[in-house]
């Protein structure tokens, strides 16, 4: 099983392709540290905070103060409202008689390909993993670091050659 060095750790992370009868299966996905829950409770923690930090201002007579305490709130509720939205992307890539099926998630969007295996290459330039084999180039590996997507497009590229 190939394997990704991290730049943080001294351990080796192997790359997770579940293999099959007939191919292989990944699934590559963001690094969510924090579960909704948590996040909500850091966002309430923050928020509560910011405002009882204005209103104690606004009592002491700077008034002003409390409505740009609200505006502080409402941006860093946009802000963890965009995370939170992108939290759950992520890229399949199956392999199974000699088809390939990929599904992208982004946000709200999930876009579905099938492609010959035997018809696809694997492009890489240590920044961008795209697959060419009929359309427009799919790019893979974006929830993966520089080393991790070289290693990646690497070991996608032999294990569609076998």
């Amino acid at each position: 099983m190939p394997a990704l060095e991290s730049p943080w750790e001294n351990a080796r992370r192997e790359l997770p392709f579940r293999e099959g009868a007939r191919g292989f299966s990944l699934i590559l996905k963001r690094n969510c540290s924090i579960s909704p829950a948590g996040l909500a409770c850091v966002f309430a923690a923050l928020g509560v905070a910011a405002l009882a930090i204005g209103a104690g201002f606004a009592l002491a007579g700077a008034w002003l103060i409390l409505p740009f305490a609200g505006l502080e709130v409402l941006l860093l509720a946009a802000a963890f409202l965009l995370q939170a939205r992108h939290a759950t992307d992520y890229e399949r890539i199956e392999l199974d008689r000699g088809r390939l099926a990929i599904e992208i998630a982004q946000a709200a969007r999930v876009a579905r390909y099938e492609l010959d295996a035997r018809a696809v290459r694997v492009e890489s330039d240590g920044r961008h993993v795209l697959l060419r084999g009929g359309g427009e180039p799919l790019e893979l590996g974006r929830h993966l670091d520089d080393e991790s997507r070289a290693a990646f497009a690497a070991e996608l590229e032999k294990r569609l050659r076998v």
